[in-house]
């Protein structure tokens, strides 16, 4: 699946294998501090597309300075980039 195979790309440390259907979770280390972050992928069919929804949310502090929005953008470049989009 593309979006596991992104999430091997990027790096990050996937904590669940096929718990729930269409979703994989991860965990995303930053480079400041070490501070882990979760990310929540879902995936849902809908006609010939496949709808993503990506969350996530650092388990620390208050504000993530952008991380979160960051980590989502580079996640939907690396995983169009999986896909042969360009």
């Amino acid at each position: 699946m593309a979006a596991e195979k992104a999430v091997v790309a990027l790096g990050w440390e996937r904590v669940s294998e096929g718990a729930i259907p269409n979703t994989v979770e991860a965990t995303d280390t930053t480079a400041w501090f070490g501070f882990k972050d979760d990310v929540v992928i879902r995936l849902t069919a809908k006609s010939d597309d496949t709808l993503v929804d990506v969350r996530s949310k650092s388990r620390v502090g208050k504000s993530d300075l952008g991380t979160n929005a960051e980590r989502i953008e580079t996640f939907m470049a690396e995983l169009r980039n999986q896909l042969g989009y360009h």
